[in-house]
């Protein structure tokens, strides 16, 4: 299995040109280490004196972290958490001051390909979606205990599912006569309601596990925090790169780093600022940076990410 780290050469480039990296000396982290595509070529661009701390929540990537370990030594440490508790990570770490943030914020390869997890609505496998399997409630637990208003409200929200009222009624009808414990029983169930999605190229379920896969991880509350810590964290002219892939994410990313972006905001016709709120951070990227065909035509996955990067005044 491989794993392919998207807009990878994008996000090298943006990160590497902060202000503390360029002098050849700093830390960067990468707070979302998954398949460890985006530290390796952090470590394998940049020069000797940088080092890469890296951060993840689920067990296999801190094993498969094992052997950037091995290889980099001393310039590569990885941290087993979650990067919503990024502030407390690199303080028990003794990590102050960072020159650089990357969060990749979409799952890696191995997980999607790992039936087990129960991340894929393609894969048979346990009604799970934990990225720590070690903690908190697996999605069957949501899918079946929930009420009908409950699951509508997560479908609706977090996948922006317009069949989500339709969509609860029957897990909650149907789960009576026999619980959702598969990835599959609960993706067939969406199939069979939804026919109008066999003339779409995205697959029935898509929206339905996603919105599951944030309730059951917390994601946006995650990604709001650690956001928020970055901005705290990084250095005068250090850079924060973030992956996102679906509306929901993006559209947070971009709120907070335009009011990060924002200078006064009193009314023009006050003479002195009563406000105090002063530009935090540059806004580096624009509407965003998209994949490039080539990028696509290899990596499917890539097709929706969207990157944005700000640098810290």
């Amino acid at each position: 299995m491989e794993h392919i780290p998207v807009l990878l050469k994008e996000s090298i480039d943006i990160l590497l040109a902060g202000k503390g990296v360029v002098g050849g000396e700093g830390v960067l982290v990468d707070a979302t280490f998954g398949g460890g595509g985006h530290s390796r070529g952090l470590l394998e661009s940049s020069a000797p004196g940088v080092s890469v701390v890296a951060v993840d929540r689920d067990p296999e990537a801190v094993l498969r972290g094992q052997a950037l370990i091995s290889e980099f030594a001393y310039r590569f440490r990885l941290l087993a958490g979650n990067y919503a508790d990024l502030t407390r990570l690199l303080d028990d770490a003794g990590i102050g001051k960072i020159d650089g943030l990357l969060l990749d914020i979409g799952l890696s390869s191995y997980q999607l390909e790992e039936g087990g997890r129960g991340f894929s609505f393609q894969s048979e496998g346990p009604l799970d979606m934990r990225m720590d399997p070690t903690t908190g409630e697996p999605a069957a637990m949501i899918v079946n205990q929930a009420d009908c208003k409950t699951l509508t409200k997560i479908f609706r929200d977090f996948g922006e599912e317009p069949y989500a009222a339709a969509i609860a009624r029957k897990i909650v009808e149907s789960r009576s006569q026999k619980p959702f414990l598969t990835t599959r029983s609960l993706a067939a169930l969406i199939e069979e309601m939804v026919p109008v999605y066999k003339h779409s190229r995205r697959h029935p379920a898509t929206r339905v596990f996603q919105a599951l896969r944030i309730s059951v991880n917390d994601e946006l509350s995650a990604l709001r925090r650690v956001l928020e810590a970055g901005l705290e964290r990084l250095e005068c002219g250090a850079r924060m790169v973030v992956i996102s892939y679906h509306s929901l994410e993006d559209r947070l990313v971009k709120q907070v780093f335009r009011q990060a972006s924002k200078g006064c905001v009193c009314p023009p016709r006050v003479p002195v600022c009563g406000c105090g709120q002063k530009q935090r951070v540059k806004i580096l990227t624009g509407r965003g940076v998209r994949p490039q065909d080539s990028e696509i035509a290899l990596n499917p996955r890539s097709r929706s990410a969207c990157l944005r990067a700000i640098e810290l005044l």
